[in-house]
């Protein structure tokens, strides 16, 4: 990575607080992976790799991604004709990738990328994620439930020349307990 693309991520800084705060009374180690433009076979590889942590019950995820950035100084200025407001439609847009992402489903959620174009700027990490969750499921009996939390937007654009990014949580749950006859991934 160069200097230029160091100096301009920021979802560290972001997020490290967070860390700081949640696991306050407990020394944890910080791994920043930076995750750049993958295909769908490369996001399966390394989220195969992933898996392995993602089942040891001592690691922590933390997946970070904006949702659309819509404006035309994001270069991105589709309308949905059936929402009202331009915020709607970005809106249904984003819900539309959080139910994709929500299925758990890494083809479900490319196909709603190729089919949107959303500027979703982690989509690879997403995918990644997706992944390793579905390697982790069926290598180590491990289950897993995802649901969005939070989802907010910038501004309420109402006119073409207004620009927002959207913003969504989701949480990662583990839901039953690993069969008695998996391995591990």
């Amino acid at each position: 990575m160069s200097s230029d693309m160091d100096a301009a991520e920021h979802s560290i800084e972001m997020h490290l607080p967070y860390v700081r705060h949640v696991f306050r009374d407990v020394h944890v180690k910080v791994v920043p992976v930076v995750v750049g433009s993958l295909s769908e076979e490369k996001e399966r590889s390394f989220g195969r790799l992933f898996s392995t942590w993602l089942g040891d019950g001592e690691s922590f995820f933390v997946i970070s991604s904006d949702f659309c950035h819509w404006g035309t100084r994001f270069r991105y200025t589709t309308v949905d004709r059936r929402s009202e407001f331009i915020w709607q439609g970005i809106q249904r847009l984003d819900r539309d990738g959080m139910d994709a992402i929500e299925s758990g489903s890494h083809s479900a959620f490319c196909n709603y990328q190729t089919r949107t174009d959303n500027t979703i700027c982690g989509k690879h990490p997403i995918g990644l994620l997706l992944t390793a969750l579905s390697y982790c499921s069926k290598h180590s009996g491990h289950n897993f439930s995802i649901r969005f939390v939070r989802y907010e937007q910038s501004s309420k654009c109402l006119t073409t020349s207004d620009s927002s990014v959207s913003y969504a949580s989701a949480l990662v749950q583990t839901t039953g307990s690993p069969t008695r006859n998996s391995r591990r991934a």
